[in-house]
């Protein structure tokens, strides 16, 4: 084999391992991505089990004292969510609703009356066959777990379908 053969051998064979490699690494990305947003989404929830206790304070949002929608707000940003809104009825607008039966720890829950929704919360799983939830109560509250005390509620998520 001729000297200059050899040498674009050489040269051509470490550029086609990269090129190799390149194209894997781009294949598997957008599993990659929905493996860290899972992981933003569980992160959302731990941040948010941390203020277990901190007090309710109309338009709080952190660092320790929170209204409802301040908890998902402080919580949420943390975890990488940059764009989630700050108010329950931007919240609730922001996320994808999602069945009752198919709510998962770290999604959301949403109150309403007449349309409009006026609680949020985070599930955070199910006891004894029934929803539990994580939020920032109400005046004098504080960060606790709770069920919902009516049925007019819808579920809300940010996992992708």
């Amino acid at each position: 084999m001729p000297a200059i053969v050899r040498m674009r051998t050489a040269l051509l064979l470490p550029l086609l391992v990269l090129a190799i490699l390149f194209s894997l690494f781009v294949a598997a990305a957008p599993e990659a991505h929905a493996i860290t947003r899972a992981k933003q989404i569980s992160n959302g929830l731990t941040i948010a089990k941390r203020q277990l206790g901190d007090p309710y304070a109309y338009g709080a949002a952190g660092p320790d004292r929170f209204d409802c929608s301040g908890l998902l707000y402080f919580s949420y940003r943390r975890a990488g969510f940059s764009n989630f809104p700050r108010s329950s009825d931007a919240q609730a607008r922001f996320v994808r609703r999602v069945k009752r039966s198919n709510l998962r720890p770290g999604d959301f829950v949403f109150f309403h009356s007449g349309g409009d929704v006026y609680h949020a919360a985070i599930f955070a799983g199910r006891k004894d066959g029934r929803v539990l939830i994580l939020h920032s109560p109400n005046s004098g509250g504080r960060v606790s777990y709770t069920r919902p005390w009516n049925d007019s509620w819808f579920g809300g998520t940010l996992r992708r379908r």
